[in-house]
């Protein structure tokens, strides 16, 4: 998958394109330490395609999940009650449940943010808006808008360079590169994630955007007001705590990351799935990006010969202790590609992106 100048896919529709070929050359030899596939797309429209073909009922599992909501609901009230009950609690209860409780939650909450930027949520469009604020708010950070604006790009232009902001930036493979630089950039993964994004590739915030603000803003002074700074700190540690070093954070390293020479993304059965909607089924939600997390194991299980011989992992905590001790791995272990020319990335970058 990962090839060089010298293989140059013939057909690419840029072969011929000198324009293209210079931006390339030159984002190339900016960071050559990522692994570098310029030529060919990304894998799973390809196998989304190949598996249609061969099992059209795959189909049937196209749509929303009518839990979701009550899944969302639940896990908010949770958290209002955990505050609730720990606003008297010594600092080293309230912080063991705010790693243990509130981590855990508050990541299953970006998760579930991740279903609805998806519209898997609702029928309509605006219910899931609002249900992913609403899932938002026991982050005490604003981030459903934001998020949902940038994933979407994340799908269609997965791995091209400076459109997946999910990808590091250079400047953190050259610095976290031994063991313990990489525990430090573990712990600091919650600041990359939502700051990098402001850097690669800025937008300008828009209306969504201010709704979300607005609304958690609001809901985070209503905390404050009834049980004060250690109440709201509950709710913001949580995620920052749920997002660096914890179990199901370990989701980030293990959905992209380079574990194996040439595998662009990576499944995982095990059981925290059912704390994060089935996000560790990776594969089959980038080849099925509009079937919900409940329904993802039956894509696998639908078309077993996708997917049972494709690495993946049972262990998300060692995947994360795997990537801190693996000299061989760090933040340029990803696979990037210049498929699309500054110029489309300009007119892309002055429409808003492909979702305001």
């Amino acid at each position: 998958m990962c090839v060089g100048p010298e293989k140059l896919k013939k057909g690419s529709p840029t072969e011929d394109d000198d324009t293209v070929r210079a931006e390339r050359a030159k984002v190339m030899a900016a960071a050559p330490g990522f692994y570098w596939d310029t030529y060919t797309d990304e894998p799973h429209a390809s196998r989304r395609a190949a598996i249609v073909k061969a099992h059209p009922e795959i189909k049937k599992l196209f749509g929303h999940c009518p839990l979701t909501k009550w899944k969302v609901l639940a896990s908010v009230m949770i958290q209002l009650m955990s505050i609730h009950l720990l606003q008297d609690a010594s600092w080293g209860t309230w912080f063991f449940c705010c790693y243990t409780l509130s981590g855990a939650i508050n990541h299953m909450m970006t998760l579930a943010m991740h279903e609805l930027s998806h519209n898997l949520g609702a029928k309509k469009q605006i219910h899931n808006r609002f249900l992913g604020f609403f899932a938002n708010l026991p982050m005490g950070i604003p981030a459903s808008a934001s998020f949902k604006r940038y994933h979407m790009e994340h799908h269609r232009y997965q791995g091209e360079d400076v459109l997946d902001v999910d990808i590091p930036t250079a400047a953190e493979g050259q610095i976290f590169t031994n063991t313990p630089l990489k525990i430090i950039w573990c712990f600091l993964q919650p600041a990359f994630y939502s700051l990098r994004p402001l850097f690669v590739n800025p937008k300008d915030p828009g209306f969504w955007e201010k709704v979300n603000i607005t609304i958690q803003v609001t809901f985070d002074l209503v905390i404050y007001n009834f049980y004060g700074f250690k109440g709201l700190l509950y709710l913001v540690f949580g995620t920052l705590l749920g997002m660096g070093i914890h179990p199901v954070a370990g989701h980030f390293i293990a959905e992209h990351y380079v574990m194996n020479k040439g595998q662009e993304t990576y499944s995982y059965y095990g059981c925290l799935n059912w704390l994060t909607f089935n996000v560790g089924y990776h594969n089959e939600h980038h080849d099925f990006p509009f079937i919900p997390g409940s329904n993802l194991p039956k894509v696998r299980a639908i078309a077993p010969e996708f997917y049972d011989e494709l690495p993946h992992y049972h262990s998300w905590s060692k995947v994360i202790v795997d990537y801190i001790w693996d000299p061989e791995v760090g933040p340029f272990a990803r696979i990037k590609r210049v498929t699309v020319s500054d110029e489309e990335k300009k007119k892309l970058k002055d429409k808003g992106g492909l979702v305001k």
